[in-house]
């Protein structure tokens, strides 16, 4: 989160520039070179498809909420209550990152990780099912006894790859449907995990750390995927050729931290402050990092890494406390902030940085775990402390559109 200052100072021109962001969003969904923002198939009516209703933000909703002309929110889950009455699984605190996964009967699960660490009773992942009309049916714990579960990762094989932001953390692999038992994955490191994101192509995975110097990770599988216990966990060295960096990959000597932690393994590593969240898409890897308030680009063809998003020289810097990332279906970035105006922003092309929600009355939370249904047509996200800013006051939100 950005010290109080800084965030505060930036409010007010912030705020003002949700009205015209909103309406340049608008102008920029009527584009007709580009996929509809958010659209899978532009037949199939998903998310923020209709341009002629969008508009500014509007007044906060029933649930604080600011969003768009034609949209609507529901709140699907509080810590500490059922979440559904026919289950007894009671959500959970500090809810954090999250992905959806669909089911055979056409509806859908979406998990949700609990940032809480093993003195203060312990992490974990809790799971909510939703019918093919959206309706929740279910709700489980898929993985508990673990440390301070914070982001992590979906992967093309269906699971969902919990991460551990403590010393010598673990990556943990869970079962969204809660049939088979998560298992840890020592082979992806021991250190202070924050996100990963799979690259189907290529079958490798990539890795974000939350330390002030922390590294960016790629994982080479030894097997064929889905198979994660066993391959080479690389740090990368930035190196510039003329105008543009690259990236070198080095071979981390010891990946369980022995003695020495990752990031500090390899002289040559580059270091990134603060780690967050990352996501692939179509041989691009996106990732934040909160020390600098930046959003950074890989791409894995040319080895080339940019800055696409930097706080401190943006011409508009309305995206602050850079967070967990998702992926819309036409391949812009959604940014989830931690404090700041508790905003989720989309990051498009050109520069465009637009917010597209806002959460009100809880400046001292963060957003966590944006994520789409399969279809696209819902948008799940939490508040992790809500509006008592306390750990067992999380919310879990979900938008859709009044077609």
């Amino acid at each position: 989160m950005l010290p109080v200052a800084e965030s505060k100072k930036c409010n007010e021109s912030r705020r003002n520039f949700l009205s015209w962001g909103s309406f340049s969003f608008a102008a920029f969904l009527m584009n007709g070179a580009r996929t509809p923002l958010f659209a899978a198939d532009a037949q199939a009516h998903p998310l923020f498809t209709n341009p002629v209703t969008l508009g500014e933000l509007g007044a906060p909703d029933e649930n604080g909420l600011r969003l768009l002309p034609g949209f609507r929110s529901r709140i699907i889950a509080r810590t500490g209550q059922p979440v559904v009455s026919s289950a007894a699984y009671r959500w959970h605190n500090s809810p954090d990152g999250g992905a959806t996964f669909a089911t055979p009967d056409g509806g859908w699960i979406y998990v949700s990780n609990s940032e809480v660490k093993t003195e203060e009773g312990g992490g974990g992942v809790g799971a909510v099912r939703f019918s093919a009309a959206g309706d929740i049916t279910d709700a489980y714990s898929i993985l508990s006894d673990s440390n301070n579960n914070c982001a992590g990762g979906k992967t093309p094989w269906q699971t969902w790859l919990s991460c551990e932001e403590v010393d010598r953390g673990l990556v943990w692999e869970c079962d969204p449907f809660g049939v088979k038992p998560g298992v840890a994955l020592p082979a992806l490191g021991r250190f202070k995990h924050e996100a990963v994101a799979v690259d189907s192509l290529n079958s490798h995975l990539y890795l974000t750390e939350d330390e002030a110097d922390g590294g960016f990770y790629r994982f080479i599988p030894a097997n064929a995927l889905p198979d994660l216990f066993a391959g080479t966990l690389q740090i990368a060295e930035v190196v510039a050729k003329g105008a543009t960096r690259h990236i070198v990959w080095h071979d981390v000597p010891d990946p369980a931290a022995s003695s020495v932690r990752t990031s500090l393994q390899v002289p040559a590593a580059a270091h990134f402050n603060g780690g967050e969240g990352i996501a692939w898409t179509e041989g691009l890897v996106y990732f934040t990092s909160k020390g600098d308030n930046r959003v950074w680009r890989f791409d894995i063809r040319s080895s080339q890494i940019d800055v696409i998003y930097d706080f401190a020289s943006a011409t508009m810097p309305h995206l602050s406390g850079v967070d967990n990332v998702t992926i819309t279906a036409s391949g812009d970035v959604l940014v989830a902030e931690d404090g700041g105006d508790m905003q989720i922003v989309l990051l498009g092309p050109d520069g465009l940085v637009l917010p597209v929600l806002q959460i009100t009355g809880q400046d001292a939370s963060e957003i966590c775990g944006p994520a789409f249904d399969p279809a696209f047509q819902k948008l799940y996200f939490s508040s992790q402390t809500g509006p008592s800013n306390r750990p067992d006051d999380g919310i879990l939100y979900e938008i859709s559109y009044s077609h």
